[in-house]
């Protein structure tokens, strides 16, 4: 009987990821078709298109500022920190449910290396950003 209330956990998580990742879908294909309409009432009452109209309306939005470090930082450091929480709590998870206790330790391992990945692509930024003749270095 243990057994059925972690199942019905389990089966609804993979349903609200479902649910989540389909409405997604749903509400990009309603943006394209909105954006596309003005492009339809304006083929269908003649008007001309220039190249610049329809960038606009395909292309993609272009963000303007640059992917902030800090922020990689900020976020590497809270999730390293969560996982090792979760980790943590591995131990008392084994007390209640001794087999579970690897899979809540490798789901902390799993968010510190997340963390360790999100701190190392703020290096990466970094590096990046400054000019190329500092990122090579100078050769005799």
């Amino acid at each position: 009987m243990n057994h059925l209330g972690i199942t019905l956990v389990s089966v609804a998580f993979w349903v609200f990821i479902a649910v989540v990742a389909v409405a997604g879908m749903i509400q990009d294909y309603r943006k394209r078709q909105l954006a596309l309409e003005p492009l339809r009432t304006a083929i269908e009452h003649g008007q001309q298109l220039t190249p610049e109209i329809l960038a606009k309306l395909f292309g993609q939005e272009e963000r303007g500022e640059a992917l902030d470090p800090k922020l990689l930082r900020v976020g590497g450091i809270i999730t390293c920190a969560s996982g090792i929480g979760v980790a943590l709590l591995a131990p008392f998870v084994a007390l209640v449910f001794p087999p579970y206790h690897w899979i809540v330790l490798g789901v902390g391992v799993v968010a510190v290396c997340v963390g360790v990945g999100l701190m190392w692509r703020r290096r990466a930024c970094g590096r990046e950003s400054r000019p190329l003749r500092e990122r090579v270095g100078r050769r005799g």
